[in-house]
Formats: C-alpha cells, sequence, structure tokens
C-alpha cells in the first residue's frame, strides 16, 4: 500500500482553528472555528483531532529534534563535537536549561497534550455523544495521542506540570510538578479508553493513526519503563518493588496476549531489509509497522522529517544540473550521526540487520554522479533510513527534508517486550522462544543451552558485561537480551530508555566509549562516557523560561541542572 499523508488534509482550518485558540489564551477566540462552536460534526472532531498529529509531526519535534533526544547511547552518536547550545549538547550529555532544542521539545509536547485535552473535551460534549461508537473511537485515538506525549513527559522530565482539562486563559496555563506515578496512572486510564474503543488495524488500515494494537503495544512499553529504574528529584535512581514490577510484568502479557489472540501483526513479509527500504520509499504496511509518524514535505516550507537524511549515509548534494534533472539524483543527506563500529563485528554475518543498521559507505559528487565511497571504522552511518531508497518523486523534493515516516512501535519490538515480560515472570523458556523468533526472521543462529557461550564468545571477549550477571538462566537471558534489543532496535529511538530503565547507561556508556576505536586518540568524538554523570543526565532540563515563568515549580530545576 503506498503512504498518503493524513496530516494536511485540513491544513488551513487547521490553522485557523488553534491559532485562535492558542495565541491569545486571556481572550475569546475570535475566529468562527473556537472550541465552543467548533466539535458540531464528526468530521470536524476528526480535524481536530489531525492538529495533534500535527503538533508530533512538527520538524522541530519527531521531524528532526527528537532524535537528538534519543542518542548517544551504546550503539551511536553524533559526527560533531562542541557546543552549540542545541544538538551537540544534547548528544554529548552537556544540555543546560537554555537549550534550544530541548526548549522545543517542551513546548511542543505540551502543545500537543493541550490539543489533545481541548480535543476530548469536545467530543465529550458533542450531541449524542453517549451513543455515537464513531465519536467514543475519535476519543480514544485522541486518548492515544496524549498518552503517547505523555510517556514522552515522563521519560524526558520525570515529575513535571500536568493536566488533562484544556488551558483557556492564563491563570489555568501553569501548574505544579504531579508525580510520576499519577501521571503513568492517567496514562494508562487513557490508553485502556482506547483499546477499548479502536478498531484493530487491518491489511487496508493506515498505521499513522491509533489502533487498539497500537494502544495495547504502547501499553507494554509504559509497564515496562514503569517497572524499571527512573530519575527522581532527590538524584537517586530507583524502581518499584518486586511484587509492584511482576505486577507490571503480568500487565505486560496481557496486552500481548490479546495482540496473539488478534493474529493480524506480525513481521513484515518481505523481510528485514526489504522493511526498512519500504520506510524510505513510502510504503505503509500496518502489518509490523503498528504506528507511524507520518511525514510530508511541502515546498516552500519548512515542513516534513529529516530521517535518511540527517541520521543516514552522507549524501553530497548534486551541483552543476539543471532543475529539470534533478529527480535523477539523491538529494543532499548529512549523515550527523555516526555508528560506534564495534557493533558491526557482534552481528553474525548471516545476520540481515547488520548491513541494514550500519551502512559503511557514502555518496560523493564528482563529473555529475553520484559515487559510492567505502568508510573506515568510525565513520559508519545509521543506515536504517537512506536517501538512496527513497522514491524518485520524492527523494530530491527538498535538500533538508522529505516524506519518511518514522515507525515508533514495530511488531519485533513488541515481540522482544512480551519475551522480556516472560523472563522476568519466571517463564523464562516463552522468552528464549520469542527472542529467537526476532532473530530467526533476521537470519541469525538461534540461541540454545548448548550455543550460548559460543554466541557471546565474541562479545565477552571485549565487551563483557559486568554490570549484568548471567549467573541463572533469567540473567543469560538478560544478557542476550541487552544484545538483541541492540540489533534489532538501535537507532529507532528505544535503546536509551532500555538502558534507563534497566539502570545501566552510565554503565554501557563508559563499556563501550573507553573501549571504542574511535576514542583512541585526543579528539574524543564519542564522548558521552566522560559527560555523563548518574543522577542528572538520565533526564533533560526543564527549559530555564519555563522556570522563570511558572511560580508553582518554585525555581527548582531538575536534579543537577
Amino acid at each position: 500500500m503506498k503512504k498518503y499523508n493524513l496530516l494536511y488534509t485540513a491544513l488551513t482550518l487547521l490553522t485557523v482553528f488553534f491559532a485562535s485558540c492558542e495565541d491569545m489564551l486571556t481572550e475569546k477566540p475570535n475566529s468562527s472555528y473556537d472550541k465552543d462552536g467548533f466539535f458540531s460534526t464528526e468530521a470536524k472532531a476528526d480535524m481536530a483531532i489531525m492538529g495533534i498529529y500535527n503538533s508530533i509531526s512538527d520538524y522541530r519535534h519527531y521531524g528532526y529534534y527528537e532524535m537528538a533526544a534519543h542518542a548517544s547511547d551504546d550503539t551511536y552518536y553524533l559526527a560533531r563535537t562542541g557546543s552549540d547550545n542545541q544538538i551537540c549538547d544534547m548528544v554529548h550529555y552537556t544540555t543546560s536549561s537554555t537549550n534550544e532544542w530541548v526548549k522545543w521539545l517542551w513546548a511542543l509536547k505540551y502543545q500537543g497534550i493541550d490539543r489533545a485535552n481541548m480535543t476530548i473535551s469536545g467530543i465529550q460534549g458533542m450531541d449524542g455523544y453517549g451513543e455515537n461508537k464513531n465519536l467514543y473511537a475519535l476519543e480514544g485515538e485522541a486518548r492515544f495521542l496524549r498518552a503517547f506525549l505523555a510517556f514522552d513527559l515522563v521519560k524526558y522530565w520525570g515529575d513535571v506540570p500536568f493536566k488533562t482539562d484544556y488551558s483557556s486563559g492564563y491563570d489555568d496555563a501553569f501548574g505544579g510538578r504531579v508525580n510520576r506515578e499519577l501521571i503513568y496512572d492517567q496514562i494508562i486510564e487513557d490508553l485502556n479508553f482506547a483499546k477499548s474503543n479502536l478498531e484493530w488495524a487491518t491489511a487496508a488500515s493506515s498505521p499513522e493513526r491509533a489502533t487498539q494494537g497500537a494502544a495495547r503495544a504502547l501499553l507494554m512499553r509504559v509497564w515496562l519503563q514503569r517497572a524499571g529504574y527512573s530519575l527522581q528529584q532527590n538524584g537517586q535512581m530507583t524502581r518499584p518493588d518486586d511484587a509492584t514490577r511482576k505486577r507490571y510484568f503480568e500487565a505486560v502479557l496481557n496486552e500481548w496476549e490479546e495482540i496473539q489472540k488478534n493474529g493480524y501483526h506480525g513481521f513484515y513479509d518481505g523481510g528485514y531489509e526489504a522493511l526498512f527500504k519500504s520506510y524510505s520509499e513510502g510504503v505503509l504496511n500496518s502489518k509490523e509497522s503498528i504506528f507511524e509518524i507520518a511525514f510530508f514535505h511541502q515546498q516552500g516550507s519548512r515542513n516534513g522529517g529529516a530521517w535518511g537524511i540527517y541520521n543516514g549515509p552522507q549524501v553530497a548534494e548534486p551541483t552543476g544540473i539543471s532543475p529539470t534533472e534533478a529527480n535523477n539524483y539523491m538529494g543532499r543527506a548529512n549523515g550527523f550521526f555516526i555508528t560506534v563500529p564495534e557493533w558491526k563485528a557482534f552481528f553474525e554475518e548471516s545476520d540481515a540487520r547488520r548491513d541494514v543498521s550500519i551502512c559503511t559507505y557514502r555518496y560523493t559528487w564528482a563529473n555529475n554522479q553520484h559515487t559510492k565511497q567505502e568508510r573506515s571504522a568510525g565513520s559508519w552511518y545509521p543506515g536504517k533510513w537512506r536517501r538512496e531508497w527513497m522514491t524518485p518523486e520524492t527523494r530530491n523534493k527538498n535538500m533538508n527534508y522529505g516524506d519518511v515516516n518514522l515507525c515508533v512501535l514495530r511488531y519485533a519490538d513488541v515481540v522482544l517486550m512480551a519475551a522480556e515480560a516472560y523472563n522476568e515472570t519466571g517463564s523464562t523458556p516463552e522468552a528464549w522462544r520469542l527472542l529467537n523468533n526476532v532473530r530467526q526472521r533476521a537470519g541469525a543462529t538461534a540461541y540454545t543451552d548448548a550455543n550460548y557461550e559460543e554466541l557471546m564468545a565474541a562479545r565477552k571477549k571485549t565487551h563483557a558485561l559486568p554490570f549484568i550477571s548471567d549467573g541463572d538462566a533469567q540473567g543469560k537471558f538478560r544478557t542476550a537480551l541487552y544484545w538483541e534489543r541492540g540489533f534489532e532496535l538501535s537507532f529507532e529511538g528505544q535503546r536509551k530508555f532500555d538502558l534507563i530503565r534497566w539502570g545501566v547507561l552510565a554503565d554501557a556508556l563508559k563499556l563501550f566509549g573507553e573501549k571504542s576505536s574511535v576514542n583512541k586518540k585526543d579528539n574524543k568524538p564519542y564522548p558521552a562516557y566522560q559527560n555523563f554523570v548518574t543522577g542528572k543526565h538520565e533526564l533533560l532540563p526543564i527549559p530555564l523560561a519555563e522556570i522563570q515563568s511558572n511560580p508553582k515549580l518554585e525555581g527548582k530545576n531538575n536534579n543537577g541542572y
């Protein structure tokens, strides 16, 4: 199924509507599309939901800036050094509360939540709401999006201001910190509502819109994150007691069982490489892609995403060609991010994920043509999104932005989440079965009791994990899962948060940073392990402007900032 874009269906009306409701909170909006009169039809309610999606798809949000929030981890880092109060500082763990990108991420997440709050309230006030399944489904979609953004707030900032009513005036725009456990409760309530009122995906549905499967998959991620470590306001990393954690893992498995019972979602039929090529080509598949954030570049604007442009292999800009020839070439890709090269050796030769995840070449430009040039270790790029895989219609549409979606909920991730929950609840054989399903799809050897040490040998020789004990069956699985989630999901936005909830981010950065060949020189391009401060950098700083304008924050930032 070819990609279509849902975000610009009613862009003009959305712009008028939300601008009128957000720009002047102290005055009643003068637009005919104000909240009181807007929610009169299902079509207009649907339009309001598009406005929530639009906040997420802003180029300053998931289109580009979010990339910095995901790195550095133990798999990749930024090709630039130095300080810029933007991407460099975020990735190198030198962020301050005045960072411009952190400010935009904060603002856009709250913008999306406020739009969701308004939409939910507006739908609930519509005529016939109580008997209208379509309105319940639309509310479910808005609640899914609110939960998605609220979960980001908790992961990035911990205890934050949070409310579920729309900020209709200046006085109610500010709030104090809310304990993250209460925010988690609301996230789960929203997702439970969503899963009860949204339809399951089918081959005819688009992963650009939330479905019941997306709500259940996000619930699995929420329960796992909640079961793990998180940084508290006193600078301590804590996690729930064992009995509570077991209950959370069981909740993960409840959602997994329902996804399995439905039976639609599974691995992409074409294989791992074809899956990621399809993302760059703009092909929608709702089988493995449970939920995608949609991007579409409009000429003359800064809309769109930078997936495969800023975080793919470098492509030199074509020069000296006429505009009519442009679609014959790939356009430019900046190649800002670099993979930690040691990971390449840890994949098996047969593992299809290796050469998809790690791209060892770039494209130079000379004599009116692109030429592939192999690069040495330390100059390799994330390869899951690439200019060369984009279609002729999109690959040279804009030098800095494109139409490549980001899949944020993928079936393989769901399988590994279920496997982790099985292991933590004592069903380790079932955990191995699921993990091996992921490996076998990629062409990697399945783990057995007989070959575990052999498959681990190369990794243990140079990168043994002293922070994970594999002295028993559960420990062996945790060790394998550490590697497997890196092999399967690298650069997709989950790795850093896995390491945080496992309580090993600082350890992993130190292990890979100290041993990486790229840091065996005076100028260390991967300095995260030196800069990272435990009890500080597990969270981002609240933007200084927010601290100064919101008296209910009492002038206090997150620990260490």
